[in-house]
């Protein structure tokens, strides 16, 4: 492992899970900082409708493009993915929806992962303060356990002042910064 401000970077290749442009700031040029090169997967079929998936993908390959790093974005199939909703419309931000939302999520990562030779899978849900680390961790390690040879990366990502550093890069880079999680039962 490498270690730079007191987060200890794993070996291998890195998948990013990226939610959106402004949780994937500081993440990205953290990492790029201390020598690592991710490659970003966009995997986001919660989001709806259709134009806001779009405006946040694009948010994302421009700050990729910014520091040259591949990046991928999964099929966008909403229908695939309120199939893992049925029944937890009516839940609340951190419940069991988003636990749920987060699996599906993070397991397209991991295959994603699994099959193109990354060794390990973070994701930038881990840099919002309106999700639970919990979830996020329970849900990254779950996906991991599908997969073969992907290990999960823990990493809260709010700390070692990146917390500070995201709202610093979303104002210089004038990221749309959206004020819900995408899916049309974060919207209540």
């Amino acid at each position: 492992m490498t270690k730079g401000a007191g987060i200890e970077i794993p070996q291998g290749r890195i998948l990013l899970h990226a939610c959106c442009a402004p949780c994937s700031g500081a993440i990205v040029e953290y990492l790029v900082q201390h020598g690592c090169r991710p490659a970003v997967f966009y995997s986001n079929s919660n989001i709806t409708p259709r134009e806001e998936y779009d405006i946040r993908l694009n948010e994302c390959i421009r700050y990729a493009k910014a520091f040259d790093l591949e990046i991928v974005a999964d099929e966008y199939d909403h229908s695939a993915w309120g199939a893992c909703a049925i029944g937890l419309e009516t839940e609340p931000e951190r419940g069991a929806r988003c636990l749920q939302c987060f699996k599906f999520r993070l397991l397209r990562a991991a295959q994603y992962a699994a099959t193109h030779g990354f060794d390990v899978l973070t994701t930038t849900l881990a840099s919002s303060r309106w999700k639970s680390l919990e979830q996020v961790n329970e849900a990254g390690q779950w996906a991991c356990a599908q997969v073969e040879g992907v290990v999960w990366w823990p990493q809260n990502w709010r700390k070692g002042g990146l917390q500070e550093r995201r709202g610093e890069i979303i104002r210089e880079q004038n990221f749309y910064n959206q004020l819900f999680c995408g899916c049309e039962f974060s919207r209540r």
